[in-house]
Formats: structure tokens, sequence, C-alpha cells
């Protein structure tokens, strides 16, 4: 049999974790984060760019803190970045194909005028 002291207890704990996901309380952090850090920051997402464009990653992820669109042709998308190491990194392929620096892949899905798609995801380790 349940004391009045533990069903207060129990009570009291159904209330708060009840409160903490009304109150959205396990959204905030990525949410948050998106906001301050740019929609792929987490080296997850679709994104229409111009170049140059430089796009915000997470560098304990990726080992680079950002990388930019240096070109967009109807034959070639370019970008490159620069390690947390300080070392040089530069990738391209035609629409449709993929590029890779370190473990994020870039995959161009298409090129329209000077504008193009592009889907980011990590390479699974």
């Amino acid at each position: 049999m349940m004391s009045t002291g533990m069903r207060r207890r129990a009570v009291k704990t159904v209330m708060t974790l009840t409160m903490a996901g009304t109150l959205g309380f396990g959204l905030m952090t990525p949410v948050a984060s998106a906001a301050r850090n740019g929609p792929c920051y987490d080296g997850r997402c679709t994104i229409t760019v111009s170049a140059p464009k430089t796009i915000k990653v997470n560098s304990r992820k990726f080992g680079f803190k950002q990388f930019k669109v240096t070109h967009i042709s109807s034959r070639l998308v370019a970008m490159s970045t620069t390690t947390t190491d300080g070392v040089g990194l530069s990738g391209s392929t035609s629409p449709g194909g993929t590029a890779q620096l370190n473990n994020l892949r870039i995959w161009v899905k298409w090129v329209s005028g000077r504008k193009a798609r592009l889907q980011l995801s990590p390479v699974p380790r």
C-alpha cells in the first residue's frame, strides 16, 4: 500500500515531467542551436545556395567549422574549407554527384542557373 507521502511524490514527479513535455524543454536545445548556428550545423539539411555561400557545421563532428561553396555552374559545384588543424580541403562534383569533406557528404541534387540544391549528411563511421 502506498503512503500519502509516496503518493504526493509520485504525483509531483508526473506533474513535473508533464509540464516539461508541455513546455517543450526537450525541444529547446536543437531549435536554439539551429537558430544560432544555421540549419546545417548538425550536418543534416537540404539547402539552396548561390556562390559564394558559407555554411556553418559542427567543428567537433566534422573537423572544420564551415565550408564555402565557391563556384556553381551547369557542370560543376565547387567547395572548400580549412580544417581545425589548418589543412585546406576542397571538393567538386557535377549536378547529381556527391563530394565529401572529411566525414560530411554533400550531394548536389540539382543546379539551375547560378543556384544549387545541396543535401548534407554525415558519413556513417
